[in-house]
This record gives C-alpha cells, structure tokens and sequence, in this order.
C-alpha cells in the first residue's frame, strides 16, 4: 500500500553534513507519522526521529541539536538534516511511516512501512 523511496546517504567525513530525503506513495488514506530509524552492524534498529501529521518531533538523545527532521503533508515527503555527523552515526538509515490504509478483509487500520535504507558513512 505505501512505498517508500529514500535518497541522500553517502560518505562524509566527521563533522561534516548529510541529507535524506523520503518520498511516499501508494494506496492511503493518509501518513499519521513519517520518521527514520537507523541500524549499525551488529546492533537493532533504533529510532532517529520521527514527526506527526501534527508537526509534534521526536528525537534520540544522541541526536538532539544535530539532526533536524522536516516533513511536507501534502507532498507525503520527510527529510532529515544530519550536522556535525559523528562515526557512531554511521548505519543504514531507514525511512519510516505509518499510514492510515485499508485491506481487504481487514478493513481501515494503521500499518508500519519501511524503505530499503541508505548506508550512511563516516569517515574519520
């Protein structure tokens, strides 16, 4: 019902900056949260930050004051701006969201959908 297409990872060197941008589409009725998690080698998925339809944010301590999220509604788009980038942000950063669909014989219900990730590379 939702694809999510990400973009923007790459190989920066520490302090440097990064930008990942998602875009959605599909069959929904709407996107309620739109977020990134990232996943190093050898550890679980983690949150990044999230935002609501409503603009309310959520972030991992590890990242306050250095990674910004943004979102357009009406494009279904989210982007986060990754500053002063440290090798411990090094992962695969994936793009998150929960639409609000409907399903054959489930009928209307919110689902959790992931995009295929993006390695983000810090260099010393």
């Amino acid at each position: 019902q939702v694809q999510l297409v990400e973009s923007g990872g790459g190989l920066v060197q520490a302090g440097g900056s990064l930008r990942l941008s998602c875009a959605a589409s599909g069959r929904f009725f709407r996107i309620n949260t739109m977020g990134w998690y990232r996943q190093a080698p050898g550890k679980q998925r983690e949150l990044v930050a999230t935002m609501n339809i409503g603009g309310s944010t959520n972030y991992a301590d590890s990242v306050k004051g250095r990674f910004t999220i943004s979102r357009d509604n009406a494009e279904n788009t989210v982007a986060l701006q990754m500053n002063n980038l440290k090798f411990e942000d090094m992962a695969v950063y994936y793009c998150s969201a929960r639409a609000l669909v409907q399903e054959a014989y489930i009928g209307i219900h919110e689902s959790d959908y992931w995009g295929q990730g993006t390695q983000v590379t810090v260099s010393s």
